[in-house]
């Protein structure tokens, strides 16, 4: 019975052990949580670094976390990295006005990765500096609206649609119905008035007279040096020339860390987001895109 009783000892004192370990573990991982999800936010002086990736979409939840950190003293300043070719308008337009408010009060700084065109580009625009890497692919300023015309083929399959509309162009241009000069001229004004504030943006913002952005800004491709000559980006380099540029202008010291800000997504959130790596062929990039865009599509 005395031997019975210490073995079942052992093991209470074992699975006891095994427990706390535990326990033990779990409340450390959830305090790890906690420190990567508010760690950098008021635990001393930082520089914020957000990444801009893929298709750019109107993420309000983007956003929201730049103006928290606009409104967070211990940050101070923001590096934005960008490897995007591009993406809705209105998702670039708002990174763009996001980022130009934050640096009325504090210094942004965009750095292009591999690919940073159309609608990355204009983000990087809204930055005090913009730096490349030497074979960065930048450029493609402009506006492309996309659409479909399948009539022939309805017709083919004995397929016939209508509508009835309050006016001939409220709904168009349609897949339904045939592309008129009419539909295509009314197109053609909606794309040169967001060109005409595309280019306005940068020449605003770059310095640069507007002749010479139209010259530029012909849907071509720079690599990072071409666009450094062209006066779209201001030098090569990366983190490091960041640094040094807030130090010598902005009198923020090498010193002070860089700390990644994370965008929390729920789950349609992430669902959204998945769907912007979908963009391996023209036929997913169109589906992901359809009407006002900009951006580049690299051909297969």
């Amino acid at each position: 019975m005395d031997a019975d009783y210490l073995i079942d000892r052992q093991r209470l004192k074992k699975r006891i052990l095994l427990w706390r370990t535990f326990a033990i573990v779990t409340l450390l991982m959830f305090i790890a949580a906690l420190i990567i999800k508010f760690g950098s936010f008021g635990s001393g002086a930082y520089i914020a670094r957000i990444k801009v990736e893929n298709l750019i979409h109107n993420e309000p939840r983007r956003l929201a976390i730049i103006e928290k950190v606009l409104r967070d003293k211990d940050a101070k300043a923001l590096i934005v990295r960008i490897n995007s070719p591009g993406g809705t308008v209105v998702g670039g337009e708002a990174l763009y006005k996001a980022l130009s408010r934050f640096r009325r009060e504090k210094p942004v700084v965009a750095i292009m990765d591999e690919l940073a065109t159309s609608a990355g580009y204009l983000v990087a625009v809204g930055a005090n500096r913009i730096i490349a890497h030497e074979g960065t692919i930048t450029g493609s300023i402009g506006v492309i609206f996309q659409t479909a015309e399948i009539t022939e083929l309805l017709k083919k399959l004995g397929v016939k649609f209508e509508a009835i509309k309050s006016t001939p162009l409220k709904s168009e241009p349609s897949p339904f119905t045939k592309f008129t000069p009419k539909t295509r001229k009314a197109t053609k004004r909606l794309v040169d008035d967001i060109y005409n504030m595309f280019i306005q943006i940068i020449a605003k913002n770059r310095n640069l007279k507007l002749e010479k952005v139209r010259i530029l800004a012909d849907g071509r491709l720079y690599t990072g040096r071409m666009a450094v000559k062209n006066g779209l980006v201001d030098e090569i380099g990366d983190e490091l020339q960041a640094k040094i540029w807030l130090e010598k202008e902005i009198k923020i010291k090498k010193s002070i860390p860089i700390r990644d800000i994370t965008i929390q997504r729920g789950l349609k959130n992430w669902l959204d987001y998945a769907s912007s790596f979908l963009q391996k062929s023209p036929i997913s990039e169109r589906l992901i895109l359809d009407g006002l865009v900009s951006v580049w599509h690299a051909q297969n």
